[in-house]
Order: structure tokens, then sequence, then C-alpha cells
């Protein structure tokens, strides 16, 4: 059996015998040790504590040992937004956007979404499979250990499915835990502008079916928003996908007050996901319910729309997540670093609280806090060993500095 200790911890951060889903205040409060030690066998941590303990433990001799002194250990992200399966980049697009064209009117010219489906459509799987398996060893290497994916850009049923099979490959290949969503909701494809019906009935009866047979996804995601997927349609679909046990994850309130919050709520949705446009009836919904709000601030960065008001819904007490929503088109970064520093300079998050949101909480919009999110006891090794730092509240301050020395997943250094 292998064994790693890492010792001399200066704080080994989210330590947790308990993982509930955290809101409002609890968010805050991230428990630590100082001058820690955590051993790891084969790929579960199986004891922590601090280095007084360790001298008075007998513990078994461990094959390796890392000296982690002036160094921080904490559990990896938890990126439960992503569109990581893409076949190109746009940035063609970020040049029109600085030329002052908005989102919509990109889209309108059959960019955006739609860009990107064609640009699917025209790959192998394997073309695809090697791309996005290239993102994904860059993100692992920055210290996301979790991630969910979501299919979208094929628009066709042989484009979604082929989406979703790559999901599928990735996740049987790579050694980070994957969830996959199955978005074919994105936008309407041109030939269906007008014809609405038609293509929620090509999504319900031709692509469902051999999702549900293939076991190609976890989830179901609808782009509820002005222009794109109403209240009704986004019920209708994702009722649809629940008969095939997808639980419904909503895109929502991103561009408009969509009514998606509500309908997620609705619907005992996982997550609703954006919010960038909130009012005081959505946030008092979120606030009232199960389901979690996942803020993706990188995507209004680059859209440079509002921020998500994340402290208006912490105060509220709702249950808040931090994703990347890495995609070429609105934000093509998946560095989860980054998400983390954005929410504290440009939402006002405390370092605690983001911490939270992109570990534990972030694993509980994945379903996967069983697992990941903290360090526990029994949940697998998947750590961020930082280099030396001052304090926690360097990680977000200094947001400018790869401040990663190394990761590891399931107990093994990558």
């Amino acid at each position: 059996m292998a064994a790693i200790l890492i010792t001399n911890i200066k704080q080994l951060v989210n330590v947790r015998e308990q993982w509930q889903v955290l809101r409002g205040k609890e968010l805050a409060q991230l428990p630590c040790i100082s001058n820690a030690y955590l051993l790891i066998e084969d790929d579960t941590i199986v004891s922590y504590g601090t280095m007084e303990q360790l001298a008075s433990a007998n513990e078994a001799v461990p094959t390796e040992i890392i000296d982690a002194t002036g160094k921080l250990v904490l559990p990896t992200w938890c990126d439960s937004h992503t569109h990581l399966v893409f076949a190109a980049s746009r940035e063609n697009e970020f040049i029109d956007k600085l030329k002052g064209l908005s989102y919509a009117e990109i889209a309108a010219r059959g960019g955006g979404i739609l860009n990107s489906a064609r640009k699917l459509n025209e790959v192998t799987e394997d073309e695809l499979f090697n791309l996005a398996w290239k993102r994904l060893d860059e993100l692992m290497r920055l210290g996301t250990g979790a991630i969910e994916i979501k299919s979208g850009y094929g628009l066709t049923v042989p484009g979604e499915l082929k989406m979703l099979r790559v999901i599928k490959k990735l996740r049987g290949s790579a050694k980070v835990t994957i969830k996959a969503t199955f978005l074919g909701a994105h936008t309407y494809p041109v030939e269906y502008k007008d014809d609405h019906a038609a293509y929620i009935d090509l999504i319900i009866n031709e692509m469902l079916p051999v999702i549900g047979r293939e076991q190609l996804a976890d989830y179901i995601d609808v782009f509820c928003e002005t222009g794109f997927f109403s209240p009704a349609e986004t019920e209708m679909i994702c009722k649809a996908g629940m008969q095939y046990g997808l639980k419904p994850k909503i895109h929502a309130n991103q561009l408009n007050l969509s009514g998606g919050v509500q309908t997620g709520v609705a619907l005992g949705a996982v997550s609703v996901d954006h919010l960038e446009t909130m009012d005081e009836g959505a946030i008092k919904t979120l606030a009232g319910s199960s389901t979690i709000g996942t803020l993706l601030p990188t995507a209004a960065f680059f859209l440079r729309m509002p921020f998500q008001p994340a402290r208006a819904l912490i105060d509220a007490g709702c249950a808040i997540a931090l994703a990347s929503d890495f995609n070429p088109g609105s934000s093509p970064s998946g560095n989860m670093n980054l998400v983390v520093n954005m929410s504290c300079i440009q939402m006002k998050m405390l370092p605690e609280e983001a911490i939270n949101a992109a570990t534990l909480n972030g694993a509980w919009a994945m379903e996967c806090a069983d697992q990941l999110g903290s360090i526990s006891v029994g949940k697998k090794a998947n750590l961020i060993i930082t280099k030396p730092v001052p304090s926690l509240a360097y990680l977000p301050y200094a947001f400018g500095s790869n401040l990663i020395e190394q990761v590891i997943i399931g107990g093994e250094r990558l």
C-alpha cells in the first residue's frame, strides 16, 4: 500500500468531520489546522492533525514524505459548470466584442453558440477527445480535481451524442471526478429558429432516449433566457430528462430576469447557474430552497457585465458555489484560481467564503461532496499544495501569480 505523508503544513485548509452544504454566514467559516500533517494511503485521506499529534501517533511508515514548510494544503477545486468539450476557440468574436458588438448581436449574426456548433459538427469524436484531454490536463495542474462538463455545442442528434460520448470517454480515462450534463437546449439551431416545438421534440424524442439508454449524462440543463428557452419550455425539457434519471441544472438569469431561478427551484434543480441579473424575488426564492446558486464571475468579466450580487445572495442565506464556465465564447479560461481571485476582488467575497464556494459547495453542486471538497478522513486525496505563502488571504490577493507548487489527484502527484 502506497502511503504519502505531508508534514510541517503551515495551514491545512477546510478540515471537516461533517460536510453539509454551506449557506449564509457558514460560508465564512473555514476550519484550518496550523503546523499540521496529512497522511494518504493509496487514493484516500486516512488521518491528519497537528505535528505534535503525529509525533505520538502510531502511523504506518510512509513510502514518501513531502515537507510542506511554509505552504498551505487544501482540497482541489470543484468546478461545477464548464463547457470543456469544444472544437475551436472564438477569438474573432472577441475582436467583435472589442469593436462594440453585444453578445446578442454576435449570436444574431450566426456567431456565439451556433458558431461553436458548426465547428463541432465538422470534427471527429477522436479529434474532439484529444482537444478536450489537453484542456483537462491543464486544468488539473491548476488545481481542479472535479469538473462538470456540458454538451450543447452539437445542437443535432449526432453532435450532442458525440459530445456526451467524448465526456464519457474522458470520465473513463481521467483521474479527476467528471460529471456530465446534457445541454441540448443551449439555443435553437437556425433551421428551428421559427419552430421551437420541433426542436424541443427532437430533444425529447430523439436525443434523450439514446442518452438514457447509453447512460451518457447525470444532469439536464436548459438555457432559460429571453430569446432562448422560456420558463415553460425549460420546465417541459427538464421534466422529460427527469424521466430518464437526469437531474436539472439551469442556466438562469444571465442576461435578464428570465424566471430561470424560480423555474429551477420549482423543479428541485441541483443548481441554478450564472445569476448576473437578480431581484429581491429571485434571491428570496433561491434562499428558501435547497438549490445551489452557482456564480460564474469570469463570464461576467469577459462579457463586461455587472458581476453577480454575491454579497446580497450570501446575506440572504443562499447556498453559493463558484465555477469557471470554461467555454470558447464567454469564459475562455478554466482557471479556478482566477475565479477565486475575481470573486474576492470584484464580488467582495471573503477568502474563506470563496474557497468554501469553490471546494465544498462546488462538490455539492456536482453531488460528490461525500468524496471531495474538504479535508476529511475517507475522502479522496485530491489536494493542492501551494508554494510558500504568508497567509491564506494571499491566495486571492496575489491574483497574477501561480501559487500552486504541486497537485495530488487520487493520491498521485501530477
